[in-house]
């Protein structure tokens, strides 16, 4: 069973279905409001939680709350997601076809500090400033833009100089890795870049990844991990260079469910 239920004083929406169920709230959303969707079965499933935002296939156990973000909590959101008096929300169970698929795993606009249904979900040990748009959620939220900072779509996960800095992506259940795609934020010559990061998986595997300065796409060696459920980014070398502002944009990792 699945359910889509909208929150605020009191339940104000709710709708159930098997194996795929929508739900269309005809009003604006109002701060203290939220999105809450349960799953009775552990599994892969197609999620859209608001028509501005972008689908993703996740990993899906339990319940999910995401509290319709206001203000600064908006900020790393496209304009147009959460706004307006009319929102569509629809589920659906993957198909066993689409468990082979290769796709970039890492991917989850819904992710957030209170996350623990919906994978894969990050955590960090540090963020600049606490704010959202450098919070450690943009760096799995799909969006490449990394000639600007800030706000969307420039949102990145910021290091607040910090050289201990670490990243970790959690998938919630064993997947296959075949290779890690970065994006590095390029908004030169107010930031920084690294040359070099440290990957380790939770299998205790490392990978030690070489960076250039430049926006776009930088293809990590193949790395082909097998049954791995994280895998943490640390030891972020700052290239000799006088800004202090090196940070991450997007982390892909391209891969298949991992199926024994």
């Amino acid at each position: 069973m699945i359910s889509i239920e909208i929150k605020g004083n009191g339940t104000l929406l709710s709708r159930r279905g098997c194996t795929e169920v929508y739900a269309v709230y005809k009003d604006e959303y109002h701060e203290g409001d939220a999105i809450t969707l349960s799953f009775s079965e552990e599994g892969l499933y197609w999620v859209l939680a608001d028509q501005g935002m972008l689908p993703a296939l996740l990993w899906c156990k339990g319940t999910y709350t995401l509290p319709i973000p206001f203000g600064e909590a908006k900020a790393p959101y496209p304009p147009t997601a959460f706004s307006g008096n009319m929102h569509l929300i629809q589920v659906r169970k993957a198909k066993k076809e689409e468990r082979k698929n290769y796709r970039n795993l890492a991917l989850n606009p819904y992710d957030w500090h209170g996350n623990e249904a919906l994978f894969p979900h990050t955590r960090a040990n540090v963020e600049t400033r606490g704010e959202s748009v450098f919070a450690s959620r943009n760096a799995v939220d799909g969006y490449i833009a990394a000639d600007s900072h800030g706000i969307f779509p420039w949102s990145s996960w910021g290091i607040n100089r910090d050289p201990e800095a670490e990243l970790t992506v959690d998938f919630g259940r064993p997947v296959d890795i075949h290779e890690l795609i970065f994006y590095n934020r390029a908004d030169f010559p107010h930031d920084a870049w690294w040359t070099e990061a440290t990957v380790t998986f939770s299998d205790g595997s490392v990978h030690t990844v070489p960076f250039e300065k430049l926006d776009g796409a930088q293809k990590s060696a193949v790395v082909n991990r097998k049954g791995v459920s994280s895998f943490t980014i640390s030891r972020l070398i700052k290239a000799d260079d006088p800004s202090p502002f090196p940070a991450l944009v997007q982390i892909e990792a391209w891969g298949t469910e991992h199926d024994e």
